[in-house]
């Protein structure tokens, strides 16, 4: 399996689960407005920081970064599965593209789904069992040279399953 796939993602859903649909779109453009936590991933290149809100239950995985008009380019979700699996995602009600970074148990960068296209139904699978994606904007990885092998420090990361 390639480590870096092009489609579309962003709610969540569990592979061997049924999808997870959320409901219609809020009426008007949602605002990118967190509560912070600081997440680095240590490239070769250095380290890239970012701020990320956690998605840790399924209804805020669901939820992921739908109706969201905007973000800022050092910030993203941390959406942690609390156990190793093959996860999906998709870009329904997802107004910004993103890029989605899979992570393993460990930390490590899994694979990134880059430029994943807006309100697109297509489901992204992780190119294997992880535990953990991050939802950055679209070209981020590429941008801060971020690739398959990096490693993510967060405290929510590396928790055992």
């Amino acid at each position: 399996m390639p480590a870096v796939l092009t489609a579309m993602p962003a709610a969540f859903v569990a592979t061997a689960a049924p999808v997870v649909l959320a409901g219609p779109a809020q009426a008007g453009e949602v605002t990118f407005e967190m509560a912070a936590e600081p997440l680095l991933i240590e490239t070769e290149g250095g380290a890239v920081s970012f701020k990320v809100e956690l998605a840790l239950d399924g209804a805020s995985r669901a939820q992921g970064l739908m109706n969201r008009a905007e973000m800022p380019a050092d910030q993203g979700m941390l959406f942690d599965f609390g156990t190793t699996r093959l996860v999906t995602m998709w870009m329904k009600n997802t107004l910004l593209p993103l890029d989605m970074i899979f992570i393993t148990p460990d930390g490590r960068v899994a694979g990134i789904a880059a430029d994943t296209v807006p309100h697109s139904e297509a489901l992204i699978s992780s190119p294997g069992p992880v535990r953990y994606v991050l939802e950055v904007n679209a070209g981020t990885a590429a941008t801060k040279g971020i690739a398959v092998g990096d490693q993510v420090v967060h405290p929510a990361v590396g928790m055992s399953d």
